[in-house]
């Protein structure tokens, strides 16, 4: 029997919740100009990215009270793998998928853009959780126990690297063979995979111009300042300008039309640049102990499928925002990924928190 706490998780609640007004604060912060410039309004992006936040919240304390127990039914799990992947596949028709930056990752619905792959990763974690506890000890048996889970996830990481969407295409493959080692797959059979999936990795970069460019910058951004470069240039100029303590909160030079998706993908670099060392290091450590709590959850629960979905969540946001300030930091090559919970977008922001809710519920599960 199933020893339930009377209460949630409150260090990660604490957690999840400060990285909420951090979003708020700086979205504000790194956006005001161009969207007064844009829209003739400073609030514009802070006021949908309250209004997301609130929805998120609402969504999280609905998540939070239901049983996640819910989602290990076969009918849910099927039912959130055929959505996510026929969303995924909506955005590949012209007219249907809305192209941005060369990608055709969003679904308009009259005033709202909808981002597929944000839902798509949760529905694989769900599956993939569902997947594992269900076949046991089997899932060390190559043929029966890994080629079928191999099968679901390829068709997701083709979708995903149609639209094209790199980030999430490595996410997604990332989360998924820990899950499986964890789940007490074969490690030869996860490393013969990784290493026969090597040449297309090698291919899918060696075949895109926009790729290699960025792999060049990110080895020698300033051969290119003006061009590949300069994203990830403007980037350390934010870091570097802000020190210790950084400029002041508001006082940041770089998100004045110098650094591009200033209140997205590259949000970390303003709160580098306006909070200094100190504000940098702080949102890390929020993500690690989202990490630490959530890692602690997966141990402490009673159930397969509770360990693996808790274990699937946690890692689902802490990869995504360590590769993210991975990237803003010039660790990793430039790629569109978001900072979790932080930059702006509202279907990221909703989800995550629906997420995030699911694991708060599976935190009141006790061994």
């Amino acid at each position: 029997m199933n020893t339930i706490n009377s209460h949630y998780d409150r260090t990660l609640l604490f957690a999840i919740l400060m990285l909420l007004v951090v979003s708020v604060v700086m979205v504000y912060s790194s956006s005001s100009v161009v969207a007064l410039t844009t829209y003739d309004d400073s609030t514009f992006f802070m006021k949908r990215q309250l209004i997301w936040a609130v929805a998120g919240l609402g969504l999280m304390a609905i998540t939070m009270r239901l049983d996640h127990r819910l989602l290990s039914d076969q009918r849910v799990v099927i039912g959130l793998v055929v959505v996510s992947l026929v969303l995924l596949a909506a955005t590949l028709v012209p007219g249907i998928g809305k192209m941005i930056n060369g990608s055709r990752r969003w679904l308009r619905f009259g005033m709202l853009s909808f981002q597929p792959s944000e839902l798509a990763k949760v529905a694989l974690v769900v599956y993939m959780s569902y997947y594992i506890a269900k076949k046991g000890a089997r899932i060390r048996d190559f043929v029966n126990g890994l080629v079928p889970a191999y099968v679901v996830c390829g068709v997701f990481l083709l979708l995903a690297a149609l639209q094209p969407d790199f980030g999430a295409t490595m996410t997604i493959a990332g989360v998924a063979c820990v899950l499986l080692f964890a789940g007490g797959a074969n490690l030869l059979h996860l490393g013969g995979t990784a290493l026969a999936a090597s040449p297309f990795v090698f291919f899918a970069v060696a075949h895109s111009a926009y790729r290699l460019r960025r792999i060049f910058s990110f080895l020698d951004p300033w051969e290119d300042p003006q061009g590949a470069g300069h994203q990830i240039i403007q980037s350390f100029l934010a870091f570097g300008s802000g020190g210790v303590f950084g400029r002041g909160l508001g006082e940041g030079r770089q998100k004045l039309l110098f650094l591009p998706e200033r209140h997205s993908d590259f949000i970390y670099a303003v709160i580098g640049e306006e909070l200094g060392l100190i504000g940098a290091l702080a949102v890390l450590a929020l993500f690690l102990i989202i990490l630490w709590r959530g890692t602690r959850i997966a141990l402490s629960a009673n159930e397969p499928f509770s360990r693996m979905l808790a274990l699937g969540i946690t890692l689902l946001i802490c990869v995504q925002g360590m590769i993210n300030m991975a990237v803003v930091t010039g660790l990793l090559p430039t790629k569109g990924i978001a900072l979790p919970l932080v930059s702006y977008g509202g279907s990221s922001l909703v989800i995550t928190l629906a997420a995030m809710g699911v694991l708060l519920n599976i935190s009141k599960e006790a061994s």
